[in-house]
């Protein structure tokens, strides 16, 4: 058995899933009873959510208080952290006062004041604070922007908000081909070694601008990240999706997940842990492919 290796997926409230009927049995209708019936299923989930607007510590303790004590949550860093556009709207309310009426419809992070940034970061690291405390808490996900070079300025800011995370385990996945291009893999590999930085290793689409290659290595020896999000190149970088259900819409087959094997058990001879994150989230199929990779590694479920 392979014992520091936890399946799961990302987020286990998408809108599609639920409808499907698939997963969640018919009596599971609020929102602690599916997150209940998830932990019973898997060790482990991503945190989605709180990349779209600041989670809350109200909501972490419940999520800690209605799952079982071994079972982990890694959580995405919120959007504005990882050079995404953002709508002011999604940000506090006080917040978005002190921006004032002229601020713009998108921000980004070097338009925001230092001092709305650094309570930001203070309400993001409260907000994780009742998993922390709980030791529910994994890794703090940063899922960087595709326009995030590798190049001075990237670099600087990435290590930005490692120093900002001080204390907590940080993953980063990184979404443009610079930073693996050539002799620059090594060095980024190096450098996220030097950083403590958490090394995810990404299967995508190949063959786009905002594609990285799927680099198996381990940067940090507490933790590796293996992040699913399918091989669907027809949606990958289409334009008006309603939903990222749509652009991750990819049911990945027995053989497939059985080449990634060796390569997931040898992480886990390097790490203290190693967790398999299926993004594909049209429906179930993060759900069916988490129990197929789960019977494919021998991993004993909960």
């Amino acid at each position: 058995m392979t014992g520091n290796i936890l399946v799961g997926t990302a987020s286990w409230t998408d809108k599609t899933l639920i409808a499907c009927g698939r997963f969640y049995p018919p009596a599971c209708k609020t929102a602690e009873q599916r997150l209940q019936f998830y932990a019973r299923q898997f060790p482990m989930v991503e945190v989605d959510s709180s990349y779209y607007a600041m989670p809350t510590p109200q909501v972490a303790q419940l999520w800690a208080q209605r799952t079982p004590p071994d079972f982990t949550f890694n959580v995405k860093a919120f959007r504005l952290f990882t050079g995404h556009q953002t709508l002011p709207t999604v940000l506090h309310r006080d917040l978005q006062q002190a921006l004032g009426p002229d601020v713009t419809r998108n921000l980004y992070y070097q338009d925001v004041p230092a001092e709305i940034r650094d309570e930001l970061w203070r309400r993001f690291i409260e907000a994780l604070a009742p998993l922390k405390d709980a030791g529910k808490l994994g890794a703090v996900h940063f899922q960087f922007a595709p326009w995030l070079l590798r190049n001075r300025a990237g670099i600087a800011h990435v290590e930005h908000c490692v120093e900002k995370m001080s204390g907590h385990l940080v993953a980063a996945e990184f979404r443009h081909g610079t930073w693996f291009h050539g002799d620059d893999l090594e060095k980024t590999i190096e450098w996220e070694q030097r950083l403590g930085l958490v090394h995810t290793v990404v299967d995508s689409p190949q063959g786009f601008a905002n594609c990285v290659p799927c680099v198996w290595d381990v940067t940090n020896p507490k933790l590796a990240i293996v992040r699913l999000h399918g091989r669907n190149k027809e949606t990958w970088n289409r334009k008006g999706l309603a939903a990222s259900s749509a652009r991750f819409d990819y049911q990945y087959g027995n053989d497939e997940l059985a080449a990634m094997v060796p390569e997931i058990e040898h992480l886990a001879t390097l790490a203290d842990h190693v967790h398999v994150v299926f993004n594909t989230n049209n429906e179930d199929q993060g759900q069916v492919g988490a129990r197929m990779m789960r019977e494919l590694l021998r991993v004993k479920a909960r």
